[in-house]
């Protein structure tokens, strides 16, 4: 009698089968990986960077320049806080933060020390502020989607939500991330505001004073905006050209007037002179000089020049 005795498999093929699996498994994650954080986009901006001439880059703000001086220093007496936007005050020489946790804006010097603390009477989580000129300042409240003017002068003690003119940003698409990013574009003599998630971008209309113009209204191309999230956003009065920075991405951005991509930073441990990765940047502004400021939760504070 004939016994059929069954094939034995390959221990090889088996083997083999495995490895193609694992290969295609670790591509489709590198690609997902790729379409999730706009390592595409971002390489392809890099080569672009390659090329620019000499005027383009006189012409721009040129993040690639610009190297790290103070590297994480913790805002003094903030460390309970969260430091979620920063903007420049030429006419002090100073920077506001607005603390997104405990509400509060605080004063500090560029060199990151904290000058004064003003309590924020009946703001639930500001996380946006832009200083518009002549003590005027805006302050954007995410959870209550709220954009307040307030008047603050080297007197204030206090800021109350009832005392200023306010202006509803309206519904979101995700309302827990809503609008972030705020900035003053005096060129053009408006507002622009930034929703996190998803990025967008919207301007409104105003002459500089606590009285704004029309409503908001959405800006085109918001596509160009490679990063997951929208932190917050500075205008260059130089250039006109747009900071747009991402917490989660740890990406700051520079788009023209136009909206197209000009250059970038990754706040990265190794880049741009970081010991560390930046952990969660929340706010960035820039003096006259050309000097970068960011804020990091909780209460880190860095300062970038071009080198």
């Amino acid at each position: 009698m004939t016994v059929n005795t069954p094939p034995q498999s390959n221990p090889k093929s088996r083997l083999h089968f495995s490895w193609s699996w694992l290969l295609i498994a670790l591509v489709v994650i590198l690609v997902g990986l790729s379409y999730a954080w706009h390592w595409d986009d971002r390489g392809l901006l890099w080569l672009r960077e390659q090329t620019a001439s000499a005027a383009e880059r006189q012409a721009s703000i040129w993040l690639p320049d610009y190297r790290v001086v103070i590297d994480g220093k913790p805002l003094a007496g903030l460390e309970k806080d969260e430091a979620s936007d920063l903007s420049y005050d030429p006419s002090t020489k100073t920077l506001y933060s607005v603390m997104g946790k405990n509400a509060f804006l605080a004063e500090l010097s560029v060199t990151g020390d904290v000058l004064r603390k003003i309590p924020l009477v009946g703001w639930s989580n500001p996380e946006g502020v832009a200083v518009l000129g002549n003590g005027l300042l805006a302050i954007v409240d995410e959870r209550q989607h709220l954009m307040t003017m307030v008047t603050v002068t080297p007197e204030t003690k206090s800021l109350n939500i009832a005392d200023f003119p306010k202006y509803d940003l309206g519904p979101s698409v995700d309302q827990n991330k809503a609008f972030e990013g705020v900035a003053w574009d005096a060129r053009n003599q408006q507002i622009l505001l930034g929703e996190e998630r998803p990025p967008a971008l919207f301007s409104w209309k105003s002459d500089g004073s606590a009285v704004l113009k029309g409503d908001k209204q959405k800006l085109p191309d918001t596509g160009n905006l490679i990063m997951r999230n929208l932190s917050a956003l500075h205008v260059d009065q130089k250039t006109g050209h747009l900071l747009a920075l991402s917490a989660e991405s740890h990406l700051l951005l520079e788009l023209d007037e136009k909206g197209n991509k000009v250059s970038f930073m990754s706040l990265i441990r190794g880049l741009n002179g970081l010991d560390h990765t930046i952990p969660r940047a929340e706010g960035v502004t820039m003096d006259e000089e050309g000097t970068l400021y960011m804020v990091s939760e909780p209460n880190l504070f860095y300062s970038f020049k071009k080198k």
